[in-house]
């Protein structure tokens, strides 16, 4: 092939691939997660990466004009496909479908790849990896929604977190709607508005100001359309945000459905309070969540620290774990309400994060590498991986026998291993075995012991 057919070994703006230390990592934590996920009491569910367009519905859309710009779709013969872009719709597709087989309370988790035609930065992805846990069924919704939050304190926990961390922040939807209806604002609009209050951490106040009326530009110069909303009522909803507390809301907030918003969230919190993970749970109302299926309790949980990002400056990454409770979703089929609740967590998120904390030790078990000194060995070399493997040791045998041993060590140090074994023929005649700490002191670390002790030793360093 010539130059000029060279392929370039690129990816697309937003995919990533992972190795080492990241996806050893990566693994960690799903362990954690799904262990929390089947403590909580949750069955595995998996459905494909493809759903009937109509069926996932246009609920991520930011583009009123182009509802489904951010999902990957596709024509499927006479009908139209899309990957899937959370896990809940497929989920609500799924309980339709099945409903009579499952458990009138059913918990699913569900560790799935989900896709958005959007665009990257700071850990955001076109193709990312989702955890979910989801409870369906006519449950008392506060114990349900406090489940959720004892869930993500615990995850977050065990993953390795301090409790100073990382926040859960939550909300009610009904305490905004409520707000909304007060100011008369037009059915055509509400869903511009809910999305720009929940710009409220990324922009500031001054942002949803700009989201709320007519448009907002960023800094490249970039316009984004308004909610068009007129003077009185955009400060209303400035100065709801300005609120932190669920006594001040409930005093100033006079509305039917806001005051059942409020009572619903005391009632969560009066759940949360009876196990230990009060402190880590604070209410938010500028939390509304952009997913138009949201119906009332919602959470995100967020870091408390910076991150960097790929330009080098410090960012905060955005909720690293984030849902709520959706009555409709599921009557989209069955034509009657089945109310839901669950939470997601943003694996590959909160690893980018976690990454540059360097705080999670990684149980990353690199193998022993057996070294070939002499092809004559090469039986006596395979009986000494056998044997560490046998004893659950990872153990490689080096696979070329022309290469020189600097030549083999040299890969053992590319690959950060901590252990070789070096025999020849005085080790074979005298039955040792000679084990090299790579980690050791130079000129202090070989150590030549009976094969009897091969075993014991390499555990000592590993």
């Amino acid at each position: 092939m010539n130059k000029e057919n060279k392929l370039n070994p690129s990816l697309p703006s937003g995919f990533e691939d992972r190795w080492g230390k990241k996806l050893v990592l990566k693994k960690q934590l799903l362990q954690v997660i799904e262990k929390n996920f089947i403590k909580f009491g949750a069955e595995p569910l998996e459905t494909p990466s493809f759903e009937y367009t109509e069926n996932i519905g246009s609920f991520l859309a930011a583009d009123e004009d182009n509802p489904m710009s951010d999902i990957f779709s596709f024509e499927d013969r006479d009908k139209t496909i899309s990957l899937k872009y959370d896990l809940s719709s497929p989920l609500a597709r799924f309980y339709a479908q099945n409903n009579q087989e499952l458990p009138s309370i059913y918990k699913r988790y569900a560790i799935q790849n989900v896709f958005r035609n959007e665009k990257a930065s700071n850990g955001r992805y076109r193709e990312f990896l989702q955890a979910d846990f989801d409870i369906i069924g006519n449950v008392n919704s506060a114990q349900a929604n406090a489940e959720l939050c004892n869930l993500i304190s615990s995850t977050l926990l065990d993953i390795g977190l301090n409790k100073d961390q990382f926040t859960i922040n939550v909300s009610n939807r009904k305490i905004v709607q409520g707000l909304i209806n007060d100011l008369k604002i037009p059915e055509d609009k509400q869903l511009g508005v809910i999305r720009a209050i929940d710009k409220l951490d990324k922009f500031g106040l001054k942002g949803v100001e700009d989201l709320l009326k007519k448009e907002r530009k960023d800094a490249s110069g970039a316009i984004t359309k308004g909610a068009n909303l007129n003077y009185e009522q955009a400060s209303q909803i400035l100065n709801f945000l300005k609120i932190k507390d669920l006594k001040t809301l409930k005093e100033n907030l006079n509305n039917p459905l806001s005051q059942e918003g409020i009572k619903e969230l005391e009632d969560v919190f009066e759940i949360i309070g009876f196990s230990s993970d009060l402190n880590q749970v604070k209410t938010n109302f500028a939390i509304v969540r952009g997913l138009e299926y949201y119906s009332d309790f919602i959470v995100e949980t967020n870091l408390n620290f910076k991150v960097t990002n790929n330009k080098g400056k410090q960012v905060d990454i955005g909720s690293i774990c984030s849902g709520g409770a959706y009555a409709k979703l599921i009557s989209r089929f069955k034509g009657v309400d089945i109310p839901g609740t669950g939470v997601s967590f943003g694996v590959d998120r909160l690893l980018f994060a976690l990454m540059q904390l360097d705080q999670i030790k990684v149980d990353d078990q690199k193998p022993v590498l057996v070294c070939v000194m002499d092809k004559q060995f090469l039986k006596n070399y395979y009986e000494i991986v056998n044997l560490l493997r046998e004893n659950n040791i990872n153990a490689e045998i080096f696979l070329d026998t022309k290469k020189n041993l600097g030549k083999q060590l040299d890969l053992a140090n590319k690959r950060d291993l901590n252990v070789a074994i070096i025999c020849g023929e005085n080790e074979f005649k005298d039955n040792t075995i000679t084990i090299k700490n790579l980690k050791g002191v130079k000129g202090q670390n070989n150590q030549t012991v009976p094969k009897a002790d091969l075993i014991n030793e390499v555990k000592k360093l590993i």
